[in-house]
This record gives structure tokens, C-alpha cells and sequence, in this order.
């Protein structure tokens, strides 16, 4: 199965994150190496308009064919229009057609080729439209509260005096792996299809967007020894 990996060169959060060094290497490095040990994937694409990034990219291993374009790129473009442009221009490039493919996000440098070959297994034993990969939430979701424009807390949702026992265990997208039926990027979102969740434990689970996220990566890594 086709491995996507999206990696644009902008970064508000953290400028540059994809190509900084995690424990020696650039982060996206680290996605690529899980894909290409993966037992199901059996290639490995990244999509970016950065030229550094497809260098680095194709030096690990994996397939740049094309440049995305700049417009699709910016930090309010939808995910899901990243993987329709790509997806689409391989089939009509190559004239084959892509039934089902891989996300992998390369600011998941934590996930492992393990969890990508259990995502793909439960998505192939489910036979629905997705699987993404979710950890569980720290807190019971009526925990959670908005705060008003003048600083007052104000429910989300209702029974927040319940005891954790209580309530419900909820979950929340990682961002680690997406396994997409073809057919759902013609949609709006990867949740407009039936969607199953693989889960994965909070230590494989961190989603860089700051420093202190790629510092906690760092830590994490440097425990399990990689």
C-alpha cells in the first residue's frame, strides 16, 4: 500500500520542524524509516513544495515525483485537499489507479512501522471507508470547560461534577496514522465515511506543533533508545 507523507516547509508553531534534528536526524526522517520497515507499505511518497525537504527526502529513501504547489500549502489549507491533488496526479501521471493509501504525518516521529501495519490490519479486517489512529484524552470530556470573553468558565458540556468513574472514555485523533479508502478524499472529511479508531498508547502519540513538543520527542526517543 502507497505511504503518503505531507510535508510542507512553512511552519508557524515551529519554523522549519520538518527538516530540525530529532536525536541526529530531520524529523521527517523518522516517519520515512517507520514506512519503509513497514511490512504493508510498498512505497513511500512525500509530498512538498520545499525543495530542501524532497532532497532530504529521497536521500532516506523515500519518492518525491513532483512539487506541490505553493497554494497548497498554506497553513489554512485542508489536509484533505493535499492528499486529493497528490493522489490524482499519480493515477493520471502513472495511469494506474491508487484504491486505497497511507497518511503519516512526519510531526508523529514516535509512531513506529508496528502501528502502521496494525492500523492497515484493522482497516482491511473492518472494510470500512478509514482508520485513524487516536490516543486516549487525559480527562473525561465534561471536565473540559470554554472560557467566556470575560474570563468565566462556562460548561462544554453537561455534568461536569461527574466523578471520572462516571463517564465516558473518550479519544482524540494522534495524527500518527490515517488509512483512507480512495474514494473518501472525494469528500469533504476523513470522517464522512465510517471511520474506525486504532489506538495507541500516550508514548508513541506526541504531535509536534511547538518546542516543548519536539523536546518532549526528544525525551521520549532518547528513552526507548532510537
Amino acid at each position: 500500500m502507497l505511504a503518503l507523507i505531507p510535508a510542507r516547509g512553512g511552519s508557524k508553531g515551529l519554523p522549519g520542524k520538518n527538516l530540525r534534528p530529532l536525536r541526529g536526524k530531520p524529523l521527517i526522517v523518522h516517519t520515512i524509516e517507520a514506512a519503509l520497515k513497514s511490512k504493508v507499505v510498498t512505497r513511500v511518497v512525500v509530498s512538498t513544495e520545499d525543495a530542501e525537504i524532497a532532497r532530504t527526502a529521497r536521500s532516506a529513501g523515500a519518492q518525491c515525483p513532483f512539487m506541490r504547489p505553493v497554494e497548497l500549502a498554506a497553513d489554512d489549507t485542508p489536509s484533505i485537499h493535499v492528499f486529493r491533488y497528490t493522489i490524482d496526479r499519480m493515477e493520471r501521471e502513472e495511469n494506474a489507479p491508487i484504491p486505497d493509501l497511507i497518511v503519516l504525518q512526519p510531526t508523529s516521529p514516535l509512531r513506529t512501522s508496528a502501528d502502521i501495519d496494525g492500523a492497515v490490519h484493522l482497516f482491511k479486517a473492518k472494510g470500512g471507508d478509514a482508520v485513524i489512529s487516536v490516543s486516549a484524552a487525559p480527562h473525561p470530556l465534561q471536565w473540559y470547560k470554554y472560557l467566556s470573553s470575560e474570563g468565566r468558565l462556562e460548561d462544554i458540556l453537561t455534568g461536569s461534577e461527574r466523578r471520572r468513574q462516571e463517564c465516558r472514555p473518550a479519544y482524540h485523533p494522534n495524527g500518527a496514522v490515517y488509512v483512507l479508502r480512495r474514494s473518501l478524499l472525494s469528500r469533504d472529511s476523513l470522517y464522512d465515511g465510517i471511520a474506525y479508531a486504532f489506538e495507541m498508547p500516550a508514548n508513541r502519540s506526541v504531535d509536534i506543533d511547538s518546542i516543548e513538543d519536539f523536546e518532549f520527542a526528544e525525551f521520549l526517543l532518547a528513552r526507548r533508545g532510537s
